[in-house]
């Protein structure tokens, strides 16, 4: 079985030039990032942003074009047995640190780079997170209300 997911990588950074901040979601369990299923009829880009609205509140985010990172794992569900999982990330920039969580989170934080590389919980977040920060400049970003 193959589930396909889709989700973000939100940075902030805070006028002045400093070093941008990462929003990691508490999970209970573990500390990742902001995604979910794609509905069927959803391509992932308009599931990353369903899911981001839907767990943070967040609707107000910028594309960083051309950043696109796809993760795959496997994991073994009671019922279902062993799914394939990918997940696609995109990379979005916030102007405000404003979360407002939904129910399937106990917590968040916005993090400064290292400190969030030593929060994810998972290898392919930290590969993800990697990519994301190593990513270029924000000057060619896209403004994206959804």
């Amino acid at each position: 079985m193959h589930e396909r997911s889709a989700g973000f990588i939100i940075r902030h950074r805070a006028p002045g030039g400093r070093e941008p901040q990462y929003l990691l979601l508490d999970y209970g369990r573990h500390w990742d990032f902001p995604k979910g299923h794609v509905h069927k009829g959803e391509d992932d880009l308009a599931a990353a942003h369903r899911e981001l609205r839907e767990e943070t509140g967040i609707t107000d985010v910028t594309l960083v074009p051309g950043f696109q990172h796809e993760i795959v794992y496997f994991f073994r569900h009671a019922k279902r047995g062993l799914i394939r999982k990918t997940v696609v990330f995109y990379l979005g920039e916030v102007g405000q640190t404003q979360v407002r969580l939904s129910d399937e989170h106990v917590g968040f934080a916005y993090l400064p780079y290292a400190e969030a590389l030593g929060r994810v919980t998972f290898a392919t977040a930290k590969a993800v997170l990697r990519a994301a920060h190593e990513y270029g400049p924000t000057s060619n970003a896209a403004k994206l209300s959804q």
